[in-house]
Formats: structure tokens, C-alpha cells, sequence
């Protein structure tokens, strides 16, 4: 095989936002610089939330300030509202990736807004981009990450329904890329192809793109389903560092190394340099103060090589 899949880094958002150790902005602007060089092309850098909620994303003007444009990268913008979209217009991200939820409980908890209410927002944030034609104006690429598509801390299970439902609706509004986000690891293999294939009918013209954690160990699993129900873009953390602050017992992300790992083996192409990532992996492990939790940042890929063996 010799089928491309994008991974998305979120290691300097979605991983690090759950860690005791805050970060000042110019490590997490070296740590992207240290992920572009590992091959990584589509980074979400920072977040725009206020500081008082997540203290561990403060100062994200000041890490985009510091990543000048570089051609063939893409730093991407999280944002749960327009007051954080507006943030993001003031910096040079290349993308905004909007945050919402499959379910009331979890939207109120994360944005303080009902499924309804989340929509709403994303209509605005769209309407905003028009200019006086009606046409999209001069503004950074806009995706929609779509979280607790396979459960909610607070409201339960989410049914096939609800997520195809919802999907729909953000479609509607233009929305050309959607990320369907197990935020706290409760998903199967089976049920991802299920939810894969409703997301396909509800927006046939949009990419879908799978954000998995691996809270319960099925994290590469359901990275696999993805893939064999035709997903070419997935959402990876270095290292498998991350969770969120809003979703209690949610653990970090699949890790990009053994993401990169698995389907290298298989034959994918990733443009990553798994020796370089893993080094990454490790040095990220470092600055937080606690070893990173993926299996390749431990054993090495395999063959090993004596790249690894040098970092050992």
C-alpha cells in the first residue's frame, strides 16, 4: 500500500492541556518547531481559551508569535467560542479548528452552551467570514471538531443518530472538514465504522478526519476501523501525552509515534521520521516531568535502528 494518511498533531494542545507542569510559550513553540522537523505538517499549536479555565494554553499569542509562516505548514487555532475566534484572526494561525459536542452535558461543561447554542455560534463565526458577495473572505481555513461522539461524562451514551444528526447540521453551514472526537476513550472498532459511515451520509462532501484517546486501551483499534472505513486524516498526540480538563478520567491521545509506527508497518505513507519523533517524544517527556506514555517512546520502533539505539 502506498495510500497517504494526514495525522493532525494536538500534542502542544490537547497534550499538554491536561498536564500539572504549565509550559511557558516558548517551550511549546520549540516543542512544534521539534514536531515540524519530525515531519509533521498540521499542528494544532495553540489554544484560545481563557487562561483562568485552562492555565496550561496561556499565552497563546505569544507561541504563534514566535512561528513565523513557513511554507507546507499548517498551525492550527482551537477556539469554543467567538470571543476565541476573534483571538485567533489577531495571529498568524493558518487554520481555526471550532470545538462543540454531540451532547448538552459535556457543551455546558466545556463552553457553557447546549448543543443548540453551539451551532448557533458556529453560524456566526461562518456568517463573520462572508464578505459583501456573500463569498468567503480573507480568513484562516475554518474546521469543526465534533467531541463525545462515543459517549459523554456527564450525559451517557451518544447514539449513531445524534452524531449523524449534528454532523449534518455543521455541513450544512459550509463547514468543509470535521473531526469526529472520542474525547474520553469509550469507543469500539465496530461502533467507529458505524459512526463513520452515518458521518458519510449526513456530509457526503465533507473530509472527515477520527481524534482518538486511549483511555481504555482501544485507542489504535479504532485508529484501524477509521482507516478501513476509508479515513485518510487522523488526530495523533507525541508522545500520547494529553486528556481534557473538562472530561473526568479521560486520558491522553493516541500516541503520533505508534500511530506512525503501525501504519508505516503496514505500508502507509505519513512523511514522519519515527526516529526523530520518538526523540520528541521523549524530550516532551522531560519538560513535563514524567515519562510520555507511548509504547515506542519505551521499546523503539522495529526494526531498530541506530538512530534509536543512539538515543537510548
Amino acid at each position: 500500500m502506498s495510500r497517504p494518511i494526514t495525522i493532525v498533531e494536538v500534542g502542544p494542545r490537547d497534550g499538554l492541556q491536561n498536564e500539572r507542569i504549565v509550559l511557558e510559550p516558548t517551550v511549546r513553540a520549540e516543542l512544534v518547531r521539534r514536531l515540524e522537523a519530525a515531519g509533521a505538517r498540521r499542528i494544532e499549536a495553540v489554544s484560545f481559551v481563557h487562561p483562568k479555565y485552562v492555565p496550561q494554553m496561556a499565552g497563546a499569542e505569544e507561541v504563534m508569535a514566535l512561528l513565523p509562516p513557513a511554507a507546507g505548514r499548517s498551525r492550527i487555532g482551537l477556539v469554543l467560542n467567538g470571543k476565541g475566534y476573534d483571538r485567533a484572526l489577531g495571529t498568524p494561525v493558518d487554520e481555526v479548528n471550532v470545538a462543540m459536542s454531540a451532547t448538552d452535558g459535556f457543551g455546558l461543561k466545556n463552553q457553557g452552551l447546549t448543543v443548540d447554542q453551539q451551532v448557533g455560534m458556529l453560524a456566526d463565526i461562518v456568517a463573520g467570514r462572508r464578505n459583501a458577495e456573500g463569498e468567503p473572505g480573507a480568513a484562516p481555513a475554518l474546521t469543526a471538531t465534533l467531541s463525545c461522539v462515543w459517549g459523554c461524562p456527564f450525559d451517557g451514551e451518544v447514539s449513531t443518530g445524534q452524531v449523524e444528526d449534528l454532523v449534518g447540521r455543521i455541513a450544512e453551514l459550509g463547514v468543509g472538514e470535521i473531526a469526529l472526537a472520542d474525547t474520553i476513550g469509550a469507543g469500539d472498532p465496530w461502533s467507529v465504522t458505524r459512526k463513520v459511515e452515518a458521518a458519510r451520509r449526513a456530509a457526503p462532501d465533507a473530509v472527515l478526519r477520527l481524534h482518538f484517546h486511549d483511555t481504555r486501551n482501544t485507542g489504535l483499534a479504532n485508529a484501524h476501523a477509521g482507516v478501513e472505513a476509508g479515513i485518510d486524516v487522523l488526530d495523533a498526540s507525541v508522545g500520547g501525552i494529553g486528556g481534557c480538563p473538562f472530561a473526568p478520567g479521560a486520558t491522553g491521545n493516541i500516541a503520533t509515534e505508534d500511530l506512525v509506527y503501525m501504519l508505516e508497518r503496514a505500508g502507509f505513507e505519513t512523511g514522519y521520521d519515527l526516529d526523530a519523533l520518538i526523540a520528541v517524544a521523549r524530550w516532551i517527556g522531560e519538560k513535563i516531568g514524567r515519562p510520555a506514555p507511548s509504547a515506542l517512546s519505551r521499546a523503539g520502533g522495529w526494526p531498530r535502528s541506530t538512530a534509536d539505539a543512539a538515543q537510548r
